[in-house]
């Protein structure tokens, strides 16, 4: 089974806010649909974090390489295309394109095996795992009904990142911290997300390890990305001396920018992104690492709900993968779906059993947020 051609069309128009300094418009586009297309028929999918313009000049430049081989072989595909990047930038927006190209892949091989992605891995652990609910912090009267609303939706896991929280005062932090526990109650997680890979961030160690000391008082489940994403040293003396898990790993890309974290320990749970880092064959090795090195192994799930279904594979393939995260309120998770996502009882997500990622998109949909 052949690649014959591979398509790309970026999402517009309702791109959801970031949280970032410079803030997403609508109409930005930072998360691109990838199509592969094979001479037997079968076409699988993927998805890239990142401009559509630069996912369409990767696919471009790396032609030569993915035109005409096999669809059923995606780790060495995905390998053979970041061998030979070595002289066009590893780790950027070429090793972002082979992310969604890669995806598609495995899509293409449970279709053609008639098997979901997590056994074609190894096996899947579980059959269900706990979305967290992602949403950006805000002042802590709106943070409280922010959350009470996703609340009752029937979520009992919460992420809230970036906004103002390191940004105003030691008080603020506090009280928009304690708005959400109160909002969520004492039996549900609460993460906290500060965002320490936004342009500029202003806060070093001394901020992170106060702060984390905070955030004890209010049993919050881990504290993410609390330092510049280079700060390697900083963030080893920050997970031996915090006393609840450091996580981060989101901005990292290829499975060698994650060794020296992994072996270093500067995360106690390592959160790469599947639609960055090299697709689920690079996640997979990155995963594996983790396990090593005795850090735990969450996806970073900003992005879309192709990138959130190869989660959910990749969860069920892990066996301490316990948790995937669920961006709140964005129409590329909810819209372009054609089976709408469902929790059950417990606030668990059904990790689908059919063949590949196990999603049926709704091309009407697509169709609108790709301007057709």
């Amino acid at each position: 089974m052949k690649i014959t051609k591979i398509e790309s069309r970026g999402l517009r128009g309702a791109t959801p806010e970031g949280g970032w300094s410079n803030e997403l418009r609508p109409e930005d586009c930072v998360h691109t649909l990838v199509l592969v297309h094979t001479d037997e028929g079968l076409t699988g999918l993927g998805s890239v974090f990142t401009n559509d313009a630069l996912v369409k000049a990767a696919i471009a430049v790396l032609e030569p390489l993915w035109r005409g081989e096999n669809a059923l072989e995606p780790e060495r595909v995905s390998e053979k295309l970041h061998q030979h990047m070595f002289w066009l930038g590893r780790g950027g927006s070429i090793t972002h394109a082979i992310s969604g190209i890669d995806i598609a892949l495995w899509d293409i091989l449970g279709q053609a095996t008639g098997q979901p992605i997590g056994r074609l891995l190894g096996g899947r652990y579980r059959e269900r795992v706990q979305p967290y609910a992602s949403l950006l912090m805000h002042q802590p009267a709106k943070m409280r009904d922010d959350l009470l609303a996703v609340k009752a939706q029937g979520f009992r896991a919460f992420k809230i990142g970036w906004g103002p929280f390191g940004r105003v005062s030691a008080a603020m932090d506090e009280a928009i911290v304690k708005a959400a526990r109160e909002a969520i109650g004492p039996d549900n997680k609460l993460m906290v997300d500060p965002g320490g890979s936004d342009a500029y961030w202003p806060n070093g160690y001394k901020w992170a390890i106060r702060t984390a000391e905070m955030l004890l008082d209010y049993d919050v489940y881990w504290f993410e990305e609390a330092l510049h994403p280079d700060a390697l040293d900083d963030y080893i003396k920050l997970r031996e001396h915090a006393k609840l898990p450091i996580t981060g790993g989101e901005t990292l890309t290829r499975r060698q920018a994650f060794q020296p974290w992994l072996q270093a320990r500067a995360f106690d749970i390592v959160q790469p992104d599947v639609t960055k880092v090299g697709g689920i064959s690079e996640e997979r090795r990155i995963a594996w690492m983790a396990q090593e090195n005795g850090v735990k192994f969450i996806p970073h799930g900003w992005n879309t709900a192709v990138g959130l279904a190869a989660d959910l594979q990749l969860a069920s393939a892990f066996v301490n993968t316990d948790l995937v995260e669920y961006l709140t309120g964005s129409p590329f998770i909810d819209d372009i779906v054609a089976d709408k996502w469902q929790l059950d009882v417990d606030g668990m997500l059904s990790i689908p059993a059919k063949p590949g990622l196990g999603l049926s998109l709704d091309w009407d949909a697509v169709k609108f947020y790709t301007t057709g």
